[in-house]
């Protein structure tokens, strides 16, 4: 699988794709991470990414020129089945989401900056507006971070143990059971017996029954 981002700032981008998990999966032949920087395609001798709103108001916007230029450069190269852009007012990230993404061969992902991307850019380019939650960071970077990272993980092959991603919250619409390892004893702190019977039918059965009862405690929007 292929992911291209487009940037303004690569560097917030190298230390979370280029260890841990994410570096395996790379060394594996699994994912490749390709980092383009906008300053490339900036206008100008200033190398121009943005400019005022029209209309007026606080916030520069970025300019529709360079991001054309970026996005058509690759799609010149190849197919490629999603443009993303990394937004508060996009689809939520949820692990279905994520699931879906898995499937896919190649993905563009645009970090927006300032105060957001020229709105004919997402008209004329994007397929797939993704939001990671109800809040607004200074850039897309670190979403795209998290997008990349969620959809990586379960490409079969990435993690060691395979079945790990299907126990995850959510990939069943529950939150995970709690996990413990040792020991046994923590200061007085016992891990629950059932965990220590070898009886993986018993086992299964509790930890299906603690999902629910986490899922309705802590998210009982879930279970609607």
């Amino acid at each position: 699988m292929r992911f291209d981002i487009i940037t303004v700032l690569p560097e917030l981008l190298h230390g979370p794709l280029h260890h841990s998990i994410m570096q395996r999966a790379v060394d594996k032949g699994l994912v490749s991470f390709h980092i383009h920087n906008l300053r490339d395609y900036g206008l100008g001798r200033t190398k121009q990414l943005d400019d005022y709103q029209y209309g007026g108001g606080a916030g520069m916007v970025m300019m529709c020129e360079p991001l054309a230029a970026c996005i058509e450069s690759l799609t010149n190269v190849r197919t490629y089945d999603h443009i993303i852009y990394v937004t508060p007012d996009g689809e939520q990230l949820t692990q279905g989401l994520v699931n879906r993404l898995s499937l896919q061969g190649n993905l563009i992902i645009i970090c927006g900056h300032y105060k957001g991307i020229d709105e004919r850019i997402r008209e004329k380019y994007v397929t797939l507006e993704v939001s990671i939650g109800d809040y607004v960071l200074s850039g897309g970077e670190l979403a795209a971070a998290v997008l990349v990272d969620s959809v990586t993980r379960v490409i079969p092959g990435v993690l060691n143990d395979e079945t790990s991603a299907l126990f995850d919250s959510f990939q069943d619409g529950l939150l995970a059971p709690p996990v413990y390892t040792r020991p046994a004893d923590f200061n007085g702190m016992k891990v629950p017996d059932i965990l220590l019977s070898g009886n993986d039918k018993l086992i299964d059965e509790w930890r299906t029954e603690q999902s629910y009862e986490r899922t309705r405690k802590r998210r009982p929007d879930l279970l609607k």
